[in-house]
Parts: structure tokens; C-alpha cells; sequence
């Protein structure tokens, strides 16, 4: 479980990201973090896994609090909490297998990262998740040579390959295009609910997160405004994280898009059967 106590962050220039978040996720739990621009959505995850450091407040996962290690025990906590950027983050002149397999970097001696020499498990799981994102083929290539959905989709093997308790997910779609970015977030689930893996899913669109999510967080000036379900999602509910808009035709297209999932899934149960 992921706690987080009267979590703040106030920047050197005196503004308050946060302003005392109190959160807690479940092992198991995917939820996607709303709000505007500026809300304070990144900040959070950030200052999860510290890359951010809080200015207030505790970090917990599970008995451990975070906000109190040192470095090395930071680097420790760490490994139990695997981040997929915005930007995939990968090192561009390397393979998909290299960059899939920096996620191991924090379990190996400094030679053997620097020579780039992991155990041969390590190496057998690379090849076990890529397979299942169907990233295989694309093991030899380069990084600056896939497509946005691909990095992405090393991004997720690479943090994965952490064997982490806890996903941290920081706007996986905002670079791709509508069809790629479901399939990202439909992924992402999936993943998630094979390991039994929480997540914490920074997302601006509101229909994926709707879409993709056990529950919904939506933030606003650094205070969350609603904790609940995606169908709690009302265009009252909207309106207070947002402001004033015709949220009415958001909440159509998401159960339009929700019915279509749902026709899909039957063909392919009945074409199975």
C-alpha cells in the first residue's frame, strides 16, 4: 500500500504545489490523477519516489517511509517503485534490449552496469516482456529508431523489469496519437493486474481516464477536489476540478466508447467459443 500523509511541496519561487494531500492506494489499485495544467499531479508522483523532494509531510510504502531515508536507502526504496516518463526517457544510441534492461541497474555491481554485463535472468525476462508488449522483434534496434508507442512500451518493460511494488506513471500519453494512447493505457491495466501492481497514472484526458481506471483522484491548486469512481465523474464534479464547460458531451463519448469496448470483447468471446 502507497500512503501518503499531509503531503506539500512549496517551490523557491513561494508557490504551494501541494497543500497537504492525504492518499492512500491500495495493493492492486490502477488510478488515474486529474486536474488542470499546474494542479500539481506531477509534483506528486514526483515526490513519491523523491524526485521532487516534499518540503511537508510522509511518504509510505507499505511500513517504510520513504521521506525519511538517506540516499542509500533511497536507492534501495527505489527499486520497489518503477517510473514510465512523459518523455519514454530512454538513451537514444542504445537497443531496445539495453534500455530494457537499465532497469536492472539498481540489482548489479558498478562493472557489470558498466560493461553491461547482467545475469542471464535478467536478460531472459527482457526478452519475457518485451515478447509480451510485442516489442521481440525489435530487441536489436535502436532507440531512435521506434515510434512513439514503442518507446513507450520499452519505457513500461524497463520499469517493469524492476519488479516493482508500485507503477508511477507520468502522462504516458500525451505524445501519442488516440488509437496508440489506448492501447498504451489498455496495457498498462493489463500489466498491472497480472502482477497485482498499483499505479498512479498522471493523465490530462479525461475519457482514458475514465476509461482505464479502478479510480479516479482529481487534483486542483495542490487539494484533491474528488476521490471516487470513474462514473462519479458528474459534470458538477468536472466543473469543480476544471471550471465551466459542456462536460455533458465528455460523459456521452465515454459511455459510447465503453459500450463499443464492450461489443468488441463479446465478438472476440464468441469467435473464441
Amino acid at each position: 500500500m502507497l500512503r501518503l500523509e499531509g503531503l506539500g511541496k512549496r517551490y523557491k519561487t513561494g508557490d504551494d504545489a501541494l497543500k497537504g494531500v492525504d492518499l492512500e492506494i491500495p495493493d492492486g489499485q490502477v488510478i488515474a490523477l486529474i486536474g488542470p495544467s499546474g494542479a500539481g499531479k506531477s509534483t506528486l508522483i514526483r515526490c513519491v519516489n523523491r524526485l521532487v523532494e516534499p518540503t511537508r509531510g510522509k511518504v509510505y510504502l507499505g511500513d517504510l517511509e520513504l521521506t525519511s531515508l538517506s540516499s542509500g536507502g533511497l536507492r534501495k526504496a527505489r527499486r520497489r517503485m518503477g517510473m514510465i516518463f512523459q518523455e519514454y526517457a530512454l538513451v537514444e544510441r542504445l537497443t531496445v534490449m539495453e534500455n530494457v534492461l537499465s532497469g536492472r541497474l539498481g540489482y548489479v555491481g558498478f562493472w557489470q552496469a558498466f560493461l553491461r554485463k547482467f545475469p542471464k535472468k535478467d536478460v531472459r525476462e527482457a526478452y519475457r516482456l518485451l515478447d509480451r508488449v510485442g516489442m521481440m522483434h525489435m530487441a536489436d534496434k535502436r532507440a531512435d529508431e521506434l515510434s512513439g508507442g514503442q518507446r513507450q512500451r520499452v519505457g513500461i518493460c524497463r520499469a517493469l523489469i524492476q519488479d516493482p511494488e508500485l507503477l508511477l506513471v507520468d502522462e504516458p500519453t500525451a505524445s501519442l496519437d488516440p488509437k496508440t494512447s489506448r492501447q498504451i493505457m489498455r496495457l498498462i491495466n493489463e500489466l498491472c493486474a497480472e502482477r497485482g501492481l498499483a499505479a498512479i497514472i498522471n493523465i490530462h484526458d479525461v475519457l482514458l481516464a475514465q476509461m482505464f481506471s479502478q479510480r479516479i483522484v482529481g487534483l486542483k491548486e495542490g487539494l484533491i477536489v474528488y476521490d471516487g469512481p470513474p462514473d462519479g465523474l458528474t459534470p458538477d464534479v468536472l466543473t469543480e476540478i476544471y471550471g465551466e464547460e459542456d462536460w455533458e458531451a465528455t460523459i456521452d463519448e465515454v459511455d459510447e466508447d465503453e459500450d463499443k469496448d464492450k461489443d468488441k470483447d463479446k465478438d472476440k468471446d464468441e469467435a473464441v467459443s
